[in-house]
């Protein structure tokens, strides 16, 4: 299926690694112009390599100053924007025993706020790019946000993270319905348990990271195993799309059925 995403600028923020490096390399097979914001340079570097059209910038998200000019930049590189995905972000255990205030501000600053302030100087553009929404025409801005699991469920001792992306989920809606007049589509990814590198990583500090994947996977109704980064890119690739032209609004789980499904499968 052409989803109709040649020539198209997006901005992948956290997009060297993980799911966003997978976002990054979906967008690029169909025909995209992915543009990727991460502060790990040599992530960065290795994906030029790997993707040779992709526009890589160094930025440290938690810098609004950075924030905006690596926009000014992306801009001027690409010729515009047509779609953003916030990606960025890391779930770092600061809950309310073992953490601080000053720790649960740092995490939103981390996890939040670079949301706001990458769509904040990207709207000119994004409108730029929106249709008016007449019939037949494509809506061709779009925002997507990846927001996780923990929003909807818990997860214990990460209030930082947690709090992070349920502004996420809520932030998804409001720009939904303030944006409908220049026609932006704004919809929210909701993974579970992700096989990225950083979720190996974690795996395989814990005392028997077998054990413990084989008591995550258990929970996981659906095939009892992983969502795979590349589901997660398939779905984005189809919200950003025209295909997805009536969809905007909504929080779309990618997660076997993690949250909904009934706790008595696993």
């Amino acid at each position: 299926m052409d989803l109709g995403l040649t020539g198209r600028a997006i901005l992948v923020t956290g997009g060297a690694k993980g799911i966003g490096a997978a976002i990054v390399r979906a967008l690029a097979a169909e025909g995209a112009r992915p543009i990727v914001l991460d502060r790990d340079a040599i992530a960065l570097r290795v994906m030029c390599e790997s993707i040779p059209d992709v526009i890589a910038i160094e930025c440290d998200l938690r810098d609004p100053t950075a924030c905006r000019d690596a926009v000014a930049d992306a801009v001027s590189r690409a010729g515009g924007l047509d779609a953003v995905v916030n990606n960025a972000g890391v779930n770092d255990s600061v809950g309310l025993e073992q953490g601080s205030p000053d720790r649960f501000r740092e995490s939103l600053r981390a996890n939040l706020f670079h949301c706001y302030d990458i769509v904040h100087a990207a709207l000119p553009s994004l409108k730029a790019s929106g249709a008016d929404g007449s019939e037949g025409d494509a809506w061709k801005a779009a925002i997507v946000n990846i927001a996780s699991k923990t929003a909807v469920t818990g997860q214990g001792n990460t209030s930082g993270y947690s709090a992070a992306k349920g502004a996420i989920l809520a932030l998804t809606r409001e720009w939904a319905v303030e944006l409908l007049p220049y026609a932006i589509r704004v919809n929210a990814i909701v993974p579970a348990e992700v096989m990225t590198p950083l979720y190996r990583a974690w795996l395989d500090a814990s005392a028997d990271p077998e054990a413990r994947l084989a008591q995550i996977l258990e929970r996981i109704p659906l095939g009892r195993r992983m969502t795979q980064p590349e589901e997660i890119a398939s779905m984005a690739c189809f919200l950003l799309s025209p295909r997805a032209g009536h969809v905007t609004g909504q929080h779309l789980f990618v997660d076997g059925g993690y949250v909904h499904l009934d706790r008595a499968l696993r």
